[in-house]
C-alpha cells in the first residue's frame, strides 16, 4: 500500500500582497501593531526585542522605497514635493534608529525616542496613504509590476530567521 502525500490547500503561509501600495500599506500596518505592543509592555527585554524588530523593520521599509518605489512616482508623478518630503522624513526616522542601536531600555530617553519615532513613522504613513497612494493608483504606474521588484528586493533585504 502507498500512501500519497496532497498539498495542503494554501495553509502554509498568507499570500504577499499583489502591489506595490497594498504591500506598503501591510507593512505600515505591521509597524504600527508592534508599536503598540511596545506600548503595552514593561519587560525590558521585551523592549528591545520590539524595538529591534520594528527597526528592522523600518530600515528594509525605507530602503526598497528609496530604491524602487520613490524613483517610480516621481518619474509617473513628475513629483517635486511628496518624495522629497518622504525622503527627509526617513532621514529624521534612520536617525532615530541609529540612536536607539545599541542603547538599554532601561531609561527614560529610550522610551522617549521610541515614542518619537513611533509618531515619526504615524506622520510618514498618513502622508504616503492619504496624499502620495491616492496619486499612484490614479497614474499609468503599473503597482504589480513595482510590487514584485519590490517584493523581491525586500526577500533579498530582510535579515533571516534562525
Amino acid at each position: 500500500m502507498t500512501l500519497t502525500k496532497t498539498a495542503a490547500p494554501n495553509v502554509a503561509k498568507p499570500s504577499a500582497p499583489k502591489d506595490a501600495i497594498a504591500m506598503l500599506k501591510a507593512d505600515h500596518k505591521a509597524v504600527s501593531e508592534l508599536f503598540a505592543e511596545y506600548d503595552k509592555t514593561r519587560s525590558t527585554t521585551k523592549k528591545k526585542a520590539l524595538v529591534a524588530e520594528i527597526c528592522a523593520a523600518l530600515t528594509v521599509h525605507a530602503q526598497i522605497e528609496e530604491e524602487i518605489f520613490y524613483p517610480a512616482v516621481k518619474a509617473a508623478l513628475k513629483d517635486t514635493v511628496l518624495v522629497p518630503e518622504a525622503t527627509v522624513e526617513h532621514a529624521g526616522m534612520k536617525g532615530l534608529i541609529a540612536q536607539l542601536k545599541g542603547l538599554e531600555p532601561n531609561g527614560e530617553l529610550y522610551d522617549a525616542k521610541v515614542k518619537v519615532l513611533s509618531e515619526y513613522v504615524k506622520h510618514h504613513v498618513k502622508e504616503e496613504q492619504d496624499e502620495m497612494f491616492p496619486k499612484v493608483k490614479a497614474s499609468s504606474l503599473d503597482v504589480v509590476e513595482l510590487g514584485e521588484r519590490m517584493l523581491a528586493r525586500k526577500d533579498g533585504l530582510m535579515p533571516r530567521a534562525a
